[in-house]
């Protein structure tokens, strides 16, 4: 509906909307950032949006409804869409705020990794979930010497089970990969010239992500690891509603960009006053963005409920595993 509301997005970043899972690809030299934008500046102005780029929200006034920003500037809400995402989980070791090590985010996380790949040659990925190994792909793509460290026995032990990672694991290392797992990184020296990371040159923090919640908690909105939501995506206050990874649905905040859109279907069907729609959860499903690696996963990976049927093809010479 669009002439319901007067619109107001604010951004924290200096870019229009953009897809992130394409990241991946713009890290490994596949993509350019201008192709990933999804609006453009143009885009919002043609739709009487008001876009505020480089603006971070720090405060929610719920009794006045408005919401002010870092550099003093307010906005006037009838309703208010919270999706403030998650932030990249830095492991809380001794230096791991030195220069060199990157979160993997957005484009300034990339743009820092393709800077670093042409001056150094060496680089950690710490995670090897499907952010850390797409990290690690990209910055062999860019000529480093990229070693993966990770905790799990195998590689992706969240979506594959041990006969897939190792199969993945393989091909990898085909790539040029190097693997250390069942790994804890327990500190981060600095090197011969006592600022950059040591021995390792570029460190990649990919072990997980924090729901971003402390705005809509400090706003005494009702918070457990994430924002809590209703199955029509609103908050504890029925004026405020959120979506994507910032919010704590039934238990679950998903780090995938699947239920997020599911999440923004029922959240704009409510807004726009239809009030038809319920988001009753996601089954995930992932994809490895590895160009030349086609692996997919859903459901019952593991195949450990009781009532579970498995039926397995294996051809280890093919390359082929399906469960």
């Amino acid at each position: 509906k669009p002439d319901h509301y007067d619109i107001t997005i604010f951004g924290a970043e200096p870019h229009p909307n953009y897809n992130r899972i394409l990241l991946s690809p713009v890290l490994a030299g596949e993509m350019q950032v201008q192709d990933i934008i999804l609006n453009g500046l143009d885009w919002y102005a043609g739709h009487g949006i008001t876009l505020h780029r480089g603006k971070t929200v720090t405060r929610i006034d719920r009794v006045r409804r408005v919401v002010i920003a870092d550099d003093g500037s307010e906005a006037e809400y009838d309703r208010l869409l919270i999706a403030t995402g998650s932030t990249p989980f830095r492991l809380p070791i001794a230096g791991n705020q030195l220069p060199g090590v990157i979160g993997y985010r957005d484009i300034h996380d990339t743009d820092e990794m393709i800077a670093a790949a042409s001056r150094y040659r060496h680089a950690v990925v710490i995670g090897g979930g499907l952010l850390g190994l797409e990290a690690a792909n990209g910055l062999k793509l860019r000529g480093m010497d990229v070693t993966v460290v990770h905790l799990g026995p195998w590689l992706l032990e969240r979506q594959l089970d041990e006969v897939a990672g190792r199969m993945l694991q393989q091909s990898l290392e085909d790539k040029g990969l190097k693997f250390l797992l069942r790994k804890q990184t327990e500190a981060l020296l600095p090197g011969t010239d006592g600022k950059r990371v040591g021995a390792v040159r570029l460190q990649v923090m990919a072990a997980g992500i924090r729901p971003n919640f402390a705005l809509a908690e400090a706003a005494g909105i009702h918070c457990q690891r994430g924002i809590v939501v209703s199955d029509t995506m609103q908050t504890y206050d029925p004026r405020v509603y959120a979506v994507g990874e910032c919010v704590s649905h039934r238990g679950i905040a998903y780090g995938l960009v699947a239920p997020l859109f599911e999440q923004a279907k029922v959240a704009a069907n409510h807004l726009a006053g239809y009030g038809i729609g319920r988001y009753q959860g996601s089954v995930t499903s992932t994809k490895l963005k590895v160009t030349g690696i086609d692996l997919f996963s859903a459901g019952d990976f593991q195949g450990d409920q009781a009532d579970a049927e498995e039926i397995t093809l294996n051809d280890p010479h093919g390359g082929v595993y399906k469960k």
